[in-house]
């Protein structure tokens, strides 16, 4: 159910925002709009309310709101036709005497039509979807931070630094280091230390009791998180939990058992501990542990688990023991008005997150690879789901951000392709020809077809990629490619 409902919520809730926020504007401003599509294709269902036919279609891809357009007729085939050429006959069932094209005879008002409204109000509704989609992000953050207690770190001192995939400066800071403030603004718990990295750009500078370190930020969009996961707040070598079978529970580590020292190793932090064992698969080790007023010696020997290396990618054995520790957190409850401020600024971060990929893409610091479709969302929307109602509900955020940001590029189809023309149009004080059109039009049903051809192959299994790969490039030999 999963696999059917999740996605279906995620695309269907973002994509009927977005739509339904031309429509209003539409309705807004006076311009017939004879149909309000969710998907693309044959209907699976159809009902006329008023004026216009609303219509969910089988192919989940986007979803449009037919507009009485006389310049748009080339791109009328994208939504189901003209109102002309999808006009009812007298003989026809749904046939209505009383209603205008294409559900009766009667011709539509010259004011009904799109190109009769003022410029202003064609912008206002090009850019309509776009503010519903950003307004759903900021409602849908709002509630989330409103409804769920927000977890404190309430130290900022460094537990330990586990530099993989990070800037080698990160290695500057040590285990005991306390966080004094993050490009000079002061810091009082991790999660102001972790806000302020990931707001970083070219560098971050990180200011502790021992002075000032700085860490260069790559291009990439992840950059800022990389050196947030190389940091761990401090935790207290003290074991909380203990999983039973596992090696710890056979040793017979308790609950509130404090290591003082691993193999001769004296044990400071949490992350001590876990470097240690991480790295000593099948061999038996010896913990010192502090259990009342005398010191008591466990053997104990990690067992080997597969993992994967964060920066490779490559398979890996690690040592485990099935115990784990207890951070020092604190749950805060925000006010209506701060969780307003808090959804503001996380629908701003997906914004600039977005943003930044493309801007990656651009420069060539970000693959085309990285860029999913409709598979990759379906699936990052049944894990969300499994994962709870608060992470189904940052997806919806993070996509209808999405949704915003790429429907602004200057690309004929899109909304910001439209805005362009529009502009253009009214600068130049008439309308582009038929043939000017048409060539941006093609222009804009390549881009979207090579985008929608990217995205489809990345969401292919590697194995039918890499098959694919292996039969166009049987092919190019045949003809001496």
């Amino acid at each position: 159910m999963l696999a059917i409902l999740a996605p279906l919520l995620v695309f269907g809730l973002v994509i009927f925002v977005h739509e339904f926020g031309h429509f209003l504007a539409a309705k807004a401003t006076g311009v017939y709009a004879p149909r309000f599509s969710i998907g693309f294709g044959p209907p699976i269902f159809k009902a006329r309310w008023g004026e216009t036919e609303y219509v969910l279609a089988w192919l989940p891809l986007g979803g449009y709101v037919r507009m009485a357009s006389r310049h748009d007729a080339e791109t009328a085939f994208l939504e189901g036709g003209s109102e002309e050429a999808t006009a009812r006959q007298a003989t026809d069932r749904d046939f209505d005497p009383n209603a205008m094209i294409p559900f009766g005879p009667k011709p539509v008002p010259e004011n009904r039509w799109f190109e009769s409204k003022s410029l202003a109000a064609r912008l206002f509704i090009m850019i309509a979807g776009v503010v519903m989609n950003v307004v759903l992000a900021i409602v849908v953050a709002t509630a989330i931070a409103f409804h769920y207690p927000k977890i404190v770190y309430p130290s900022t001192i460094v537990g330990g630094v586990t530099p993989d995939g990070a800037p080698a400066e990160v290695t500057q800071l040590h285990s005991g280091d306390t966080v004094r403030a993050v490009n000079g603004k002061q810091v009082s718990t991790w999660n102001d230390v972790a806000q302020q990295i990931q707001s970083s750009s070219e560098s971050v500078k990180i200011t502790t009791q021992r002075g000032d370190v700085t860490i260069p930020v790559g291009p990439a969009p992840d950059a800022p998180m990389k050196i947030i996961d190389a940091l761990r707040p401090f935790a207290r070598p003290v074991i909380d939990t203990v999983f039973p079978g596992g090696p710890a529970a056979a040793a017979g580590l308790r609950h509130g058992d404090s290591i003082v020292s691993v193999a001769g190793k004296p044990i400071r932090t949490w992350t001590d501990m876990v470097d240690v064992v991480s790295a000593s698969a099948g061999t038996p080790l010896s913990l010192v542990i502090s259990r009342g007023a005398v010191p008591e010696t466990l053997t104990m020997t990690p067992k080997p688990m597969p993992d994967t290396d964060p920066v490779t990618g490559v398979a890996r054995t690690v040592g485990k023991i099935g115990a784990g520790t207890a951070y020092l957190t604190k749950s805060e409850r925000l006010s209506f008005g701060n969780a307003v401020g808090a959804g503001l600024s996380i629908t701003w971060s997906y914004a600039g997150f977005v943003f930044k990929v493309l801007h990656g893409i651009g420069t060539g610091a970000v693959s085309v690879r990285e860029l999913g479709g409709p598979v990759a969302i379906t699936k990052a929307s049944v894990d969300a789901a499994r994962s709870g109602l608060d992470a189904l509900f940052r997806l919806i955020a993070l996509l209808s951000v999405n949704v915003a940001v790429l429907n602004l590029l200057p690309i004929p189809i899109l909304d910001g392709g439209q805005i362009l023309i529009n502009v253009l149009e009214a600068a130049k004080g008439k309308p582009f020809s038929l043939r000017t059109r048409e060539y941006i039009l093609r222009f804009g049903l390549v881009a979207i077809g090579l985008l929608f051809a990217i995205v489809m192959y990345n969401d292919l299994h590697t194995d039918v990629r890499d098959g694919l790969a292996k039969l166009f490039g049987w092919v190019g030999k045949l003809f001496g490619a």
